[in-house]
C-alpha cells in the first residue's frame, strides 16, 4: 500500500501472529512479523507442547508400574531428567524452524527484534530502524505473573521449568489454577515431592465443583500435598535449598519453587500509548468484536487481549483478522461452548456451563453422571475412578455442559464438544449405539 512499508506488522510470532501474518501474506499483503525469542510464542516454545511431552513422560511412571498385572516383567526402572529434558528441547527448535519456514514460504519477513509502537502506523525496531504498517496487530501474548514478595527472585515459573539442570527431589508449587496442578502431577511422578499452595480453598475455579473435588481427592491419595488458603508470604536460601513462608501454615523447606499464579498480557514497554491504544487494569488491550483496538489502524489477537487464554482461540482470531483485514471475507470468532483441559493426572475436560453456572441461568438443571473405573485401571489393581458430569437445560433437555476427569478425557471430550456445540439433546446421546469396551461409551449410558 501506498506510503507505508507493510501492509501488516505484526509484533510477536506466537500461535496468533503466525497465523495472521501467513493467511494475510497469503491473501497478498505485504507482511513482516517481529519477535524478540523464538519463532513459535508461548504454546510452542515454553507451554503446551513441551508441557505435554512432559505429561507423556510423567505417564510412564503408573504404565510401567501398571504393566506387571499385564505380564509384562520390566525389571527395575529408572528416570532420567536429562534425556527427556534435551530431547523435549530438541522438539521444541524442530517445531521453531517449522514455524519460521512457514512464514518464510509464505514471503512474510521475520524480523528477530523488539518492536516497539511508535504511532498509529510507525514502530521502531531494537536496531534503531524505523518501519511504518497500514495495519499494526499486537500478538505478544502473555507472561508469567510473579507475587512481589520478599525472595521471589529464587524462583523459577514455566518459562524457565523445562531448562531445570536437575530435576529437585522436594517442589513447592505456588497456584491452584491449570498450569500448577499440571506440574505438580508431572513433578509427582518424576519422584518428587510436591506440595501446592493456595491463596483460596478451591483449586481449578472455572471447572464443574465435582470434577475439581475428585481431582482433588485423587492427587492427596497419590501423595501431593496441599495448603489452602496459604498466602505466600516470603522465600529464603537456607542451606540446601529454599525456606517458604506462608500464611497459616507453616514454613516449608524445598529444593525449588515454581510460582503458576497466573499470566498477565504482554504490554509493558510496548509504546501503545503513543497511538492511543487503551488497556485495561491487567494491561490487556482493549479490542472489540472484529480485534481492532481503540486506534483504528492496531489490532490485537491472543492472550495479550486476555478475553480466552488458549492457543486454539488465538489462532481463530489471527485468521478471522486476516480473512476479515485482507482477505475479503468478513468474520468473527464464537466463543460459545470453547472446549478445554487440564493435563493433570489424570486429565481433566470441559465444554460448556459447569452444573453452578447451569442452575444460575435456568434455575432448574438435569444432571446425569457416570462414576466409573477404567477396565485398564481395574486389572492393575488402581482404584482411581473416572467421573463424567453431563448438564441439560430443564425443559428440552439439550446438553449444555460436559465435564470429565478420567485416562484420555480431553481425548474423548473434543469429539463430544461438537454434539454440545450443536446444540444436541441427551436424547441423542441415547439414541446412539455404545462403543463398546471403551471409556467413552459412558457418555451414551448416563443416568
Amino acid at each position: 500500500m501506498a506510503g507505508y512499508d507493510y501492509d501488516l506488522f505484526v509484533i510477536g510470532a506466537g500461535s496468533g501472529g503466525v497465523r495472521a501474518a501467513r493467511v494475510s501474506a497469503a491473501h497478498g499483503a505485504k507482511v513482516a512479523i517481529a519477535e524478540d525469542h523464538q519463532v513459535g510464542g508461548t504454546c510452542v516454545i515454553r507451554g503446551c507442547v513441551p508441557k505435554k511431552l512432559l505429561v507423556y513422560g510423567a505417564h510412564f511412571a503408573e504404565d510401567l508400574h501398571d504393566a506387571a498385572k499385564f505380564g509384562w516383567r520390566t525389571g527395575e526402572a529408572s528416570f532420567h531428567w536429562p534425556t527427556l529434558r534435551d530431547n523435549v528441547l530438541g522438539e521444541v527448535r524442530r517445531l521453531n524452524g517449522a514455524y519460521t519456514t512457514t512464514l518464510e514460504s509464505h514471503g512474510v519477513e521475520i524480523i528477530l527484534e523488539r518492536a516497539v509502537v511508535t504511532g498509529p502506523h510507525s514502530l521502531k525496531l531494537f536496531s534503531g530502524r524505523e518501519v511504518t504498517a497500514k495495519i499494526i496487530l499486537v500478538a505478544t501474548g502473555a507472561w508469567p505473573h510473579v507475587p512481589d514478595v520478599p525472595g521471589a527472585e529464587h524462583g523459577i515459573t514455566s518459562n524457565e521449568v523445562f531448562h531445570l539442570p536437575e530435576m529437585p527431589r522436594r517442589i513447592l508449587i505456588s497456584g491452584g489454577g491449570y498450569i500448577a496442578n499440571e506440574f505438580a502431577g508431572i513433578f509427582h511422578e518424576f519422584s518428587c515431592k510436591v506440595t501446592l499452595i493456595n491463596r483460596s480453598d478451591t483449586i481449578l475455579r472455572s471447572y464443574d465443583s465435582q470434577i475439581r473435588d475428585r481431582s482433588l481427592q485423587i492427587s492427596m491419595a497419590k501423595g501431593i500435598a496441599f495448603r489452602m488458603n496459604a498466602e505466600l508470604e516470603s522465600v529464603e536460601k537456607v542451606p540446601g535449598g529454599l525456606k517458604v513462608s506462608m500464611t497459616n501454615h507453616a514454613p516449608v523447606e524445598v529444593d525449588q519453587l515454581l510460582f503458576a499464579t497466573g499470566r498477565v498480557p504482554n504490554t509493558a514497554g510496548l509504546g501503545l500509548e503513543s497511538a492511543g491504544v487503551e488497556t485495561d487494569v491487567k494491561g490487556a488491550v482493549k479490542v472489540d468484536a472484529d480485534s481492532r483496538s481503540s486506534c483504528a489502524s492496531i489490532f490485537a489477537v491472543g492472550d495479550v487481549t486476555n478475553r480466552v487464554q488458549l492457543t486454539p482461540v488465538a489462532i481463530r482470531e489471527g485468521q478471522a483478522f486476516a480473512d476479515t483485514q485482507f482477505g475479503g471475507k468478513p468474520g468473527r470468532v464464537d466463543y460459545d461452548c470453547i472446549p478445554s483441559a487440564v493435563f493433570s493426572h489424570p486429565p481433566i475436560a470441559a465444554v460448556g456451563l459447569t452444573e453452578s453456572e447451569a442452575r444460575q441461568k435456568y434455575g432448574s438443571v438435569r444432571v446425569y453422571t457416570s462414576d466409573f473405573r477404567a477396565m485398564k485401571n481395574v486389572l492393575a489393581g488402581r482404584n482411581e475412578r473416572a467421573l463424567y458430569k453431563m448438564v441439560c437445560e430443564p425443559e428440552t433437555d439439550r446438553v449444555v455442559g460436559l465435564h470429565m476427569i478420567g485416562p484420555d478425557a480431553p481425548e474423548i471430550l473434543q469429539a463430544a464438544a461438537v454434539a454440545v456445540k450443536a446444540g444436541l439433546t441427551k436424547q441423542a446421546f441415547d439414541d446412539t449405539v455404545a462403543l463398546h469396551p471403551s471409556m467413552a461409551e459412558e457418555l451414551v449410558l448416563l443416568k
